[in-house]
């Protein structure tokens, strides 16, 4: 045995005698002692202990408030996607509701078509509708939508159409101003990008007394187009030296396009 262990057994061992020859009181006086000088380690031990456990636990409750919350994010995300895909039947469903409107109170036989397709390069010029010929369609035939006028037939096929829109620079229309006597061209402007497109109404009077708002329909002269179909809104009157023009707003939504109207022959009087 090495002589620094049997030092220590040789101290153990006398304190060892020493207590056991001790009387049962100075027995107990040494165990109160012994108790109270490791009493503040033990508090402190329970302490760590209880403090180590509530972190532990708290760990546990974090991980699963994690879990609740990753599952919650995963519902609100299909609950974003229903209410995605609910407005989009809910702004059809309008769509819809508002052409058969149109359909009935329209004094024109009207074929119903829809946009299907459309180029960023030509987004104002035309787009592309999904009936032709085989649906009694003719090249110049007029088309709208409940808002007013879209434009007319350029191209013909059989099961599809080209549309000539009236925010083209080509597409002319003669048009009135309601509340004014006031008659004009109005076309599309060239080069227009973004945003929502203006019209141009030409050959007012020079001193044309116009105010913004006032509403422009079509004439029905030249035999194109019908006489009132709604065209636009002034937005702004450019005086000029011999004639006047204005500056006008849609009153279709041309950034939108879905349901269009053609319309055919009027219905005959009975």
């Amino acid at each position: 045995m090495k002589p620094l262990n049997l030092l220590a057994l040789l101290v153990f061992l006398a304190g060892l005698t020493w207590a056991l020859t001790r009387s049962e009181r100075s027995v107990r006086e040494i165990q109160a002692t012994y108790y109270r000088a490791i009493s503040p380690f033990l508090t402190v031990g329970s302490s760590l202990e209880a403090r180590a456990r509530a972190f532990l636990d708290e760990v546990e409750h974090s991980k699963l408030l994690e879990a609740e919350v990753g599952a919650m994010r995963d519902d609100y995300g299909r609950l974003k996607l229903i209410e995605s895909q609910f407005r989009k039947v809910e702004e059809e469903n309008a769509a819809l509701r508002r052409a058969l409107d149109f359909q009935e109170r329209t004094r024109f036989e009207v074929v119903a078509a829809r946009v299907t397709r459309r180029q960023p390069t030509t987004w104002w010029q035309t787009v592309e509708i999904d009936r032709g010929e085989a649906s009694g369609i003719a090249t110049a035939y007029t088309v709208v939508t409940d808002q007013g006028l879209v434009g007319k037939i350029d191209r013909l096929g059989d099961q599809r159409s080209t549309v000539l829109l009236l925010t083209d620079e080509a597409c002319q229309v003669s048009a009135k101003v309601e509340g004014s006597p006031e008659v004009g061209i109005l076309q599309g402007q060239r080069e227009q990008f973004g945003g929502v497109p203006t019209l141009r109404l030409r050959f007012l009077s020079r001193d044309a007394r116009l105010r913004e708002g006032m509403r422009v329909f079509s004439t029905g002269r030249g035999g194109l187009f019908p006489a009132d179909l709604l065209l636009g809104e002034i937005d702004r009157l450019e005086p000029g030296p011999l004639a006047s023009e204005a500056l006008v707003r849609p009153s279709v939504d041309f950034q939108n396009l879905g349901t269009v109207f053609v319309l055919t022959p009027q219905k005959e009087e009975s």
